[in-house]
């Protein structure tokens, strides 16, 4: 009668034998901890994958106390800038143990506290934020329980990743202008958006060529949600010729409303959006559209991240590129009446 002996698991003293050097510094390796050079890691993570070693970052991380993972939370799996964010983030992070556990908030209504609940009960070290609802102070209270790095929002006090919207919204406006647009109209997000800086800054550049802003509000964040709001700006008396979106997912949604209303773009209707997605380059979309760069701003949230972890008293991040306005073919000069 044969009697089958189960293996004993791979160790870290396994590896660290295989290796020549002590547990401790096999146990920094997997950690991503300070001291460890790149070949004497890399000779570490050789041995662990020859030996059959598993690492259990959960387990580790309770045993030192040190939290380790990345929580990333993203607003809205409907827009492809979140999509190309956390493209950004993986980036940043594949050369390193730490784990990257997501969260996805239910966007509608608000505030979603259970998606940031989830992500403080996986016991993260810190979470990467794209886009929180929350106003600054709350999210500085949030930070206080464990770090956060904001991105698409520079919010004060926390580590911030960010375009720089005010010159991104007023790049579109302007634009518009020098195509001879002067009803211009502006798609914005609900109401308890706290991010209004687009908006602020379309109201101020048609303030200062001498024009009244027209802003209507989605009450959601999704394509049907701004075709619903661009049906009641595209019948009214006085129709915009031109039209700037918060995002490019509103601009769908404006132009699928213009279409539904035999409306061309950009003949009877200029329009711009904002992320530059994937859907705004495709041929027969040709959405102009200002490009934040999203997958840099997540790459760069991903490296902040790290640096925070590896240093908790370092001073606050705040990071701001510049966008820039790709202009394609939903945007012409105004068509004169008459």
């Amino acid at each position: 009668m044969s009697t089958h002996r189960q293996r004993r698991p791979v160790t870290q003293t396994d590896v660290a034998r295989e290796v020549g050097v002590s547990r401790t510094l096999v146990s920094f390796a997997f950690r991503g901890a300070p001291g460890v050079s790149y070949e004497t890691k890399q000779a570490i993570l050789d041995a662990a994958n020859r030996l059959g070693y598993r690492h259990n970052a959960v387990a580790a991380d309770l045993a030192s106390k040190h939290r380790s993972a990345v929580g990333f939370y993203l607003l809205d799996l409907r827009n492809e800038v979140y999509a190309d964010i956390l493209s950004g983030v993986r980036k940043a992070l594949p050369q390193t143990p730490n784990r990257l556990i997501l969260s996805v908030s239910r966007s509608t209504g608000g505030v979603d506290p259970g998606a940031v609940d989830s992500l403080l009960e996986a016991r993260v070290g810190i979470i990467i934020a794209a886009t929180l609802l929350d106003s600054d102070e709350r999210v500085r209270e949030l930070a206080q329980i464990v770090p956060v790095v904001s991105v698409t929002r520079h919010v004060e006090g926390v580590d911030s990743v960010y375009s720089d919207d005010r010159a991104g919204a007023r790049a579109a406006v302007e634009h518009l202008l020098a195509l001879g647009h002067t009803r211009i109209a502006y798609i914005a997000g609900p109401d308890f958006d706290p991010n209004t800086i687009r908006r602020q800054a379309y109201e101020q550049t048609m303030r200062d060529a001498g024009l009244i802003p027209q802003v209507l509000r989605a009450d959601d964040y999704t394509q049907e949600a701004a075709e619903h709001a661009a049906a009641e700006l595209l019948d009214g008396p006085d129709r915009p010729t031109a039209v700037f979106a918060h995002n490019d997912l509103f601009a769908l949604g404006v132009r699928e409303a213009a279409y539904a209303r035999g409306l061309t773009v950009p003949g009877d209707l200029s329009l711009v959006g904002y992320d530059n997605s994937k859907t705004a380059r495709l041929h027969g979309i040709d959405l102009t559209s200002v490009d934040p760069h999203a997958a840099d701003l997540g790459e760069t949230a991903g490296r902040v991240a790290l640096e925070r972890l590896n240093d908790p008293d370092a001073p606050i991040a705040d990071n701001r590129s510049t966008p820039h306005l790709i202009v394609r073919n939903s945007t012409a000069p105004v068509r004169r009446q008459g």
